[in-house]
């Protein structure tokens, strides 16, 4: 393997200023004090690995850091649960249903603790040990903060964890098991005011972004979703798919995505680069590329199933990623998440938590609009398990029947509540 790249600095995504402290997790100040909340991105001199070619990357360990050249953290001691090398499914079933043969899933709940953030989680949490953090935190509604929580733990940190006291329990309890502080609070809001109090007074490293308006999480973390990008792309036989939808609300797996085709393309590892599509609960970046705003404005919010990306706020990262990709956004409803979360249940075998299911809603609402390419190449990141969120399954689920009588009462059963005619 070639030198590892080597970190330039930490730069503004919007003036491009770059700066050199590790720890600068509020976003660029000159672009807030013209009132743009930007988030900042780590800069890396590719060029120690100039030439790079898939067989140089090493095939062990398995999982994240074989990429670790590519990555600004990690050295020789990462921490690390296992995290990455997840499957890229053919959804041949589904895909053939939808008209879309060549629909994948790139299925993250296969990480340790069944989500994404695994990834995000590595690669931040390695780079607070080597920056001698002392103190993890993260405001979340639960895949981030259990994340957060396993890494810290692994780590051998303390972990601190502002949530909403409106999330499942089962989130609560994820969060609790891996030793975190967890504190319930009313809004969002109230969250990353505690959180930023932390990080601001007592230097508690944060995972997650705590701003408002949001600008996303810690670059640093963010870095580790390139690797999505890299897996698929090596699974693909070095090529690009055409289309990549994933989950979003302040966009650091959208983002982070698409700065690994980035990278990839730049090292002429593939030789295109996908559109990326936004799944959003409200639609704040499809709002802002239709309004052809520099920055997303906040959007009317509400309820939704899809409660880890129900955010009426975007952010300027998440609009860069679909700007530079000619991508887009896709508001979805609950009844469109209900479908693609049965959809990849009963077809496919992959449950889905309802955030997580979004993506490929987005794909179904663009295949029913013919705005997608049946000889196009479509991953969608499933980002987490339908097990985090159980009782929201249940609202399509039936209730499970008791045992009949005899044979006949079974066969009648099956018929009446699952439309099984077995006899």
């Amino acid at each position: 393997m070639p030198p590892p790249a080597r970190v330039v600095g930490l730069e503004c995504l919007r003036c491009h200023a770059v700066f050199e402290s590790a720890n600068l997790f509020s976003g660029c100040p000159a672009c807030r004090a013209q009132d743009a909340s930007v988030n900042l991105t780590v800069k890396l001199d590719l060029s120690p690995l100039g030439g790079l070619s898939p067989e140089a990357i090493p095939i062990t360990p398995r999982g994240l850091w074989r990429f670790g050249a590519l990555l600004p953290v990690g050295g020789a001691r990462p921490v690390s649960l296992g995290e990455g090398a997840t499957p890229l499914v053919h959804l041949r079933r589904l895909g053939g249903r939808l008209g879309l043969p060549r629909l994948y899933a790139k299925d993250e709940s296969r990480n340790p603790t069944w989500s994404y953030k695994d990834r995000l989680c590595a690669v931040a949490v390695t780079h607070a040990l080597e920056t001698g953090a002392r103190v993890i935190t993260i405001a979340s509604t639960g895949n981030h903060g259990a994340s957060t929580a396993a890494y810290a733990a692994r780590a051998g940190l303390p972990c601190v964890i502002f949530t909403l006291a409106s999330v499942p329990d089962t989130m609560k309890t994820l969060m609790q098991a891996y030793g975190a502080a967890v504190v319930a609070c009313p809004t969002p809001e109230s969250r990353w005011a505690l959180m930023r109090q932390g990080v601001e007074r007592h230097g508690w490293y944060p995972t997650s972004g705590f701003m408002l308006p949001p600008i996303g999480s810690n670059p640093w973390g963010i870095e580790g979703y390139k690797t999505i990008a890299y897996e698929i792309a090596e699974d693909l036989s070095w090529t690009a798919p055409d289309v990549v939808v994933v989950p979003s609300a302040y966009s650091d797996g959208l983002f982070g995505i698409w700065k690994g085709w980035q990278e990839l393309h730049g090292l002429g590892l593939v030789k295109t680069r996908p559109r990326m599509i936004a799944a959003e609960a409200f639609g704040p970046l499809a709002a802002a590329l239709e309004r052809d705003r520099e920055l997303p404005d906040r959007v009317p919010g509400g309820s939704s199933v899809a409660f880890s990306i129900a955010s009426p706020y975007g952010t300027y990262q998440g609009l860069t990623a679909l700007k530079e990709s000619r991508g887009a956004g896709v508001p979805i409803t609950d009844e469109g998440i209900f479908e693609a979360q049965r959809a990849l249940g009963r077809e496919e075998g992959i449950f889905a938590e309802p955030s997580s299911a979004a993506a490929l809603a987005a794909v179904m609402q663009l295949g029913a609009r013919h705005l997608l390419d049946p000889d196009q190449t479509i991953v969608v990141v499933v980002t987490s398990t339908g097990l985090k969120d159980p009782g929201a399954s249940r609202a399509w689920l039936p209730p499970v029947p008791a045992t009949p009588e005899d044979f006949d009462g079974l066969l009648a059963l099956l018929r009446d509540t699952y439309g099984l005619r077995l006899d």
